[in-house]
């Protein structure tokens, strides 16, 4: 029969097996990133009408020109603070510019990549109520969509989406397959490419991220079976080394002390190599399923701007 510290050492190792060592998912969540060129926000033209003389002598108007001026250059920070004051000093009566001030702040937070900004600007202003007669109506869906993404609204991207689907079905198509790609919907990908340039493009990134990513399950049992051959299969070398030589030290330790009769002192290390020895599973599947982010990334970066993809190339105007 079994002592009263047998007992507890099987207490200790249980709970902490139970609550240390669970299945990582084998489901990417990459960061996938672009950075704006000026240049190529240059090239594209404004879809509204310039001021006139008489508007340029307002002082709304000289906010506004002074906006686009700094957004021209990719200073935001500026652009924004000067459309917001044309946007307190224009008269309520010329709503058109107004409404075009209002976007252009939300296309100033978007390009900065302050999504959650962009949304608040977009539900502060009289854009709610616009209908395919704004001149600038595609790229505030584009806009709209990528941020409520961001910003974990799903609901409200899949709604605007419809709406794409309803007015720009090429549109949808392009923001579907970025989507996917951005977001690592490996099982949507093949599917949701639109013609034979974007399926073979497609086929050529699962192919190769398939034959180059690392099993999460694998990397786990192998840390399992002997501390630190996890993360030395996805390439961690400093950190398998580092595993292996933590729990060998607390091994030794323990057995140390349970050969010597300390047996207090042997349930406590024991108790921590089990940390140790439990945490070191998970890590490694941690390492794995980080090991295959970085690699899809890359891949889905090449994919989506070799496609141009990215639903900043899908915007038709600029300032």
């Amino acid at each position: 029969m079994m002592n009263n510290l047998q007992r507890i050492l099987l207490i200790v190792i249980g709970v902490v097996s139970c609550t240390s060592c669970y299945r990582v998912p084998d489901k990417i969540e990459p960061q996938i990133n672009y950075v704006v060129q000026d240049k190529y926000i240059r090239s594209l033209n404004s879809c509204f009408s310039p001021l006139d003389k008489y508007e340029l002598q307002q002082e709304w108007g000289k906010e506004y020109f002074i906006g686009i001026a700094f957004a021209k250059k990719l200073d935001l920070y500026r652009a924004v603070t000067a459309f917001k004051r044309a946007e307190i000093l224009i008269p309520d009566s010329l709503y058109h510019r107004k409404q075009e001030v209002e976007y252009y702040t939300i296309l100033c937070y978007y390009l900065g990549k302050r999504y959650e900004e962009a949304v608040d600007a977009f539900d502060d202003s009289d854009l709610r109520i616009i209908d395919t007669t704004f001149p600038a109506y595609h790229d505030l869906l584009v806009i709209l969509y990528e941020c409520y993404l961001h910003t974990g609204q799903k609901e409200k991207a899949n709604n605007i989406l419809s709406i794409v689907k309803t007015h720009y079905p090429e549109t949808a198509k392009e923001l579907e397959l970025s989507s996917a790609l951005s977001f690592g919907e490996l099982k949507d990908i093949q599917h949701l490419s639109y013609d034979a340039t974007t399926r073979q493009s497609a086929d050529e990134l699962l192919v190769s991220y398939t034959k180059e990513k690392k099993s999460v399950a694998k990397a786990q049992t192998l840390n399992a079976l002997v501390p630190g051959a996890g993360y030395l299969y996805v390439r961690q070398k400093q950190s398998a080394l580092t595993a292996f030589l933590l729990n060998g030290a607390f091994i030794a330790a323990a057995v140390h002390f349970f050969q010597h009769h300390h047996t207090a002192a042997g349930i406590i290390f024991t108790s921590f190599e089990a940390g140790w020895y439990f945490g070191g599973i998970y890590g490694a599947g941690e390492a794995a399923k980080l090991y295959n982010e970085r690699i899809y990334e890359t891949k889905a970066f090449n994919s989506l701007s070799q496609n141009k993809l990215f639903p900043i190339f899908m915007l038709r105007y600029g300032f």
